[in-house]
């Protein structure tokens, strides 16, 4: 990860994304089911299904993917600058998160992760 990427989470937040990344199968549940729940309500839900999918390819680079994970272990988490149940602004600070995130690694999500991101979508 960059130093500005990483400077983004507090030492608390990191310690809570490696925690939930400990337990692979656990995290991505949590993920899953809280996408699930908020999907219709946030407009980067399939960008963040296609980082999903960049991040669990085993053909991307391990810095991608921890930069990735990091940005999903945030929608996930809790722990939030801005309260997710705020209306209109709750999603921003994970959305900025996930934008920082993509932007950092864009190159690496493909259309075949975002055609499966698409495909995801849909089922929701």
């Amino acid at each position: 990860m960059t130093d500005a990427f990483h400077s983004r989470f507090s030492a608390e937040e990191m310690a809570a994304i490696r925690r939930s990344l400990r337990d692979e199968a656990r995290f991505g549940s949590e993920f899953m089911g809280r996408l699930k729940r908020v999907a219709k309500r946030i407009p980067f839900a399939e960008d963040l299904l296609a980082a999903w999918f960049c991040a669990r390819d085993p053909a991307t680079p391990r810095r991608v993917r921890m930069t990735l994970l990091a940005a999903v272990g945030y929608f996930v988490l809790p722990i939030d600058a801005i309260p997710d149940l705020l209306p209109f602004l709750g999603f921003t600070d994970d959305a900025a998160v996930l934008a920082a995130a993509i932007a950092a690694v864009a190159g690496s999500i493909t259309p075949v992760h975002r055609e499966k991101a698409k495909q995801a979508m849909a089922e929701l």
